[in-house]
């Protein structure tokens, strides 16, 4: 069901795209769409205050095993997201996303496919896969 839904986004991605098709300005709108989450992101600390940036220097224990040093780690997010910021920065992730899926379509890649491929990744380099 999830392969049809991801599979179904894409496809009508491609078909509602009319302006923009060339993927210099793909990759230009997909960036401003990643500015824009970015950014709703900031406003929901400054402007509204819903959620608060508390960071400071990881502290992790050096000679800790992969759960402890994980359990460590620390988002620097203080509060949960108000209803209308969550609604925003979904909003921007959702634009983000479809120009994500234009160039898929573009580059003839199935963002389905991409997606099983980095979890199949992942998984199997489990722990060693840190980003």
């Amino acid at each position: 069901m999830k392969d049809i839904m991801a599979d179904d986004f894409q496809y009508t991605v491609q078909e509602l795209l009319v302006r923009n098709k060339s993927i210099i300005d793909l990759v230009t709108k997909f960036q401003d769409s990643n500015g824009r989450i970015n950014r709703s992101i900031v406003k929901s600390v400054t402007q509204c205050g819903c959620i608060r940036i508390n960071a400071k220097k990881q502290v992790f224990p050096e000679d800790g095993t992969f759960e402890e040093i994980r359990d460590a780690m620390k988002t620097h997010i203080e509060g949960k997201l108000c209803n209308n910021c969550r609604d925003i920065i979904e909003k921007d992730i959702g634009r983000n996303l479809f120009y994500l899926a234009s160039i898929c379509n573009n580059l003839d890649l199935n963002l389905y496919d991409i997606i099983i491929k980095e979890l199949e990744r992942i998984k199997m380099l489990g722990k060693y896969n840190l980003r």
